[in-house]
């Protein structure tokens, strides 16, 4: 599996604004992201981690390779889009607008050992 789109834990709107909770548990690391219309990130892997995205506002082209089964796939991401990269995917992401996110890892990318878990 190289990608899997995932649905909010809650979402809830009044006249006062709104409130998402993305998640109640499961996650180690949580970080928020900038990146500006046409930069590329990305490029690697993760052996041991799980990384989800939340996609706040904005937009990118999102490339995937699995390391074992050399499957690919191409995704156009948008505000609102959820989803899981397990690991040993590689996953690589072009910006088609100023886009802003929330990346989450289920164990961190700083692992135990003193090593991190991002290979290229």
């Amino acid at each position: 599996m190289l990608i899997e789109f995932i649905k909010t834990d809650f979402d809830f709107k009044d006249e006062r604004g709104s409130l998402t909770q993305l998640v109640h548990g499961g996650w180690n690391q949580v970080n928020y992201i900038t990146s500006v219309k046409g930069a590329f990130r990305g490029d690697h892997y993760h052996v041991y981690n799980k990384e989800a995205f939340y996609v706040i506002s904005g937009g990118f082209k999102l490339s995937l390779r699995h390391n074992k089964t050399n499957e690919s796939a191409e995704y156009n991401i948008k505000a609102g889009d959820f989803f899981v990269i397990h690991p040993n995917v590689m996953h690589s992401f072009l910006y088609t607008e100023d886009t802003a996110l929330i990346s989450m890892y289920n164990r961190g990318v700083e692992l135990k050992n003193g090593t991190k878990d991002i290979q290229r």
